[in-house]
Formats: C-alpha cells, sequence, structure tokens
C-alpha cells in the first residue's frame, strides 16, 4: 500500500511538472515554427542565385559564429561527454544540419514556398508515429487533431482535391520532412548529461564538417556567388533566427512536451509561410487555400491540448518506468 501510495504521489507531482512544462513548451514550438516559416521563404527567394549546398553550408557557418559566444564554454566543460556521445550527435547532425537544409535549399529550385510548407507539415504525422513505435500512448484528442491537420494539409498540396501531383521539388521536401522527423524523433533520447547549448553547438560543427565535402564540389563545378544585400542578408537570418534561435527552440519544446504535441503546433508553419509568401514573393492564397488553413488551425487546436487525465496517465508510466530496476 505504501509502494502504492509512493506511485501515486510521484504521479500526480509528475503530471504537475507536465502542465508547468506545457505553456513554455508550445510557445518555444510555436517560436520555432515561426522562424522556420522565413527560411522557406528564403530559400526559394535564393534559388537562382545561390547554389543548395553553399546556401546550407553558409546557413551553418553563420550559426556556428551566433551561437558560439555562449556554447563553446559549456561545450569544452563537457568534452568528454560529448567523446562518449559522438555516435548519437553524428547521427543528429546529419539529420538535422547535414541533411535536412539541402534539401530544403534543393526543393527551393523548383517549388513554391508554399508548397514546401504544405509538405513539409507532413512531419509531424512521422513524428507522432515514431513515438507510436516507441511505445507511447498520442491520445484521441492528439490524434483527431493530427488527423484534421493533416488533411488540411493533403487538400493545400491538392488544390482543393486529394488528387496529388508532385514535381520534382515536391519529392526533395518529403525527403526532408523525413530527415526532419526524425531529428525530431531522435531529440528525445538525447544525452541528458549533455547541456542544450553544448548539443546545439556540436551538432552544428559536426554538420558543417560532413557537408564541407559537397560544399567543395559544389564550388568546384558550379563557382560561388556574388555576395550581396539580397544573398548575405537572407543567409544572416536563416543563420542566425532559423538555424541558432529555432533549433535551440525547439531542442528545448521537444525536452519539456515530446516531439509528438510539439509536432501538432509545427502545422501553423504553412500558415505562417502563406503570409510572408504571399507579403514577400507575392504567392497568392485563395479561398481553397485558406479553408484549409482553417483545418489545419482547428487540428493544432485541438491536438496541442492535453487532458488533465492524460497527464495523470503519462506521470504514472513515466513513475512506475523509473522504478524499474
Amino acid at each position: 500500500m505504501a509502494v502504492l501510495d509512493h506511485v501515486r504521489s510521484g504521479g500526480a507531482t509528475t503530471a504537475k511538472r507536465l502542465r508547468q512544462a506545457s505553456g513554455p513548451g508550445l510557445l518555444l514550438a510555436a517560436v520555432a515554427t515561426v522562424v522556420w516559416s522565413g527560411s522557406f521563404v528564403t530559400s526559394r527567394a535564393l534559388h537562382d542565385s545561390v547554389p543548395p549546398v553553399q546556401a546550407a553550408f553558409w546557413r551553418w557557418i553563420v550559426a556556428i559564429l551566433a551561437v558560439a559566444p555562449f556554447a563553446i564554454r559549456e561545450t569544452w566543460r563537457q568534452r568528454f561527454l560529448v567523446r562518449r556521445h559522438l555516435g548519437h550527435l553524428v547521427l543528429a547532425a546529419l539529420l538535422g544540419v547535414t541533411v535536412y537544409n539541402t534539401l530544403v535549399n534543393q526543393a527551393g529550385l523548383s517549388t513554391p514556398a508554399g508548397n514546401m510548407a504544405m509538405i513539409m507539415a507532413a512531419s509531424p504525422v512521422l513524428m507522432a508515429v515514431y513515438e507510436r513505435l516507441g511505445g507511447k500512448r498520442l491520445g484521441v484528442r492528439r490524434i483527431a487533431g493530427t488527423a484534421i491537420a493533416c488533411a488540411g494539409v493533403l487538400l493545400l498540396v491538392g488544390k482543393g482535391s486529394l488528387a496529388m501531383e508532385f514535381a520534382a521539388g515536391d519529392l526533395w521536401m518529403f525527403a526532408a520532412a523525413l530527415s526532419f522527423a526524425s531529428y525530431s524523433a531522435l531529440l528525445r533520447r538525447r544525452p541528458a548529461e549533455i547541456g542544450g547549448l553544448a548539443f546545439l553547438f556540436t551538432t552544428f560543427v559536426l554538420g558543417v564538417l560532413m557537408l564541407a565535402p559537397a560544399f567543395g564540389v559544389s564550388l568546384a563545378l558550379q563557382g560561388g556567388f556574388e555576395p550581396t544585400a539580397g544573398t548575405v542578408g537572407p543567409l544572416v537570418y536563416v543563420g542566425v533566427f532559423s538555424s541558432a534561435v529555432g533549433f535551440f527552440a525547439w531542442n528545448k519544446a521537444i525536452a519539456l512536451i515530446g516531439a509528438a504535441r510539439a509536432g501538432v503546433i509545427y502545422y501553423l508553419q504553412p500558415v505562417c509561410v502563406a503570409g510572408l509568401s504571399c507579403a514577400v514573393l507575392g504567392e497568392s492564397t485563395g479561398p481553397t487555400q485558406i479553408l484549409c488553413l482553417v483545418l489545419i488551425l482547428g487540428g493544432v487546436t485541438l491536438g496541442a491540448g492535453v487532458r488533465a487525465g492524460t497527464e495523470q496517465e503519462e506521470a504514472g508510466v513515466a513513475v512506475r518506468s523509473s522504478d524499474r530496476p
């Protein structure tokens, strides 16, 4: 009986922590989603002036310079932990830094920014699948919200119908969505002893190192690009905001509320990109897009909430797991 009371008490405490983390976690996921929305617009804007691999490489160089003053000391103190978990860090860097953004830039060569964001919104479905495969119960509200938002995305891509016709750039974006979802799922297994800034800085550096050979090939075959305000400005934005700020906020959100729940917030990205692409690139938004965006917003509202009973259930699972030898 005492053990049962201890489990219940621990479950209630964990449920309280889940409720306290919910607000900041959702806010951080929203911050990451908003600043990442700009990266789709910049990728599209740079498609005829900066080769995709070079855009990705310089983006992460800027991100390293932005994070370094805050992260170098912590990374140096944790260098032995970094070495111990190097395999995990390399995989996270490959998926989240080297591959994901390069694929986004490649897609920007032939796909409008709005389509890029719509297709990328498929990644939360993959995040939820990863969490379910990992044994996590998603709950009826989250599943329903994900399904509604996903329906809105499919209708957007199909321009009001479910008949899907994909260009080459669309396929690149589906690959990017898979890479990002895999990165987000991997974050749930991030070594807890490695600090957030050290993790961020290390993955940025490792990602650039793995991207360097492709960068060299791109320079040799395609030549460089002219550094003007129209090319450097967007690269600084994606380096500082979409990389340093966005990834820090997203990683923290995953730690607080999990990939599946943060992924529901990610469905807001098509809404943000639609507004930005209309304002900056002149891409139009019609009645069909507006209707589908309403579905996306409704799904996000439904799926982002967590009932107290669900929190108690998740807390109970957490406590029971912690009692295992």
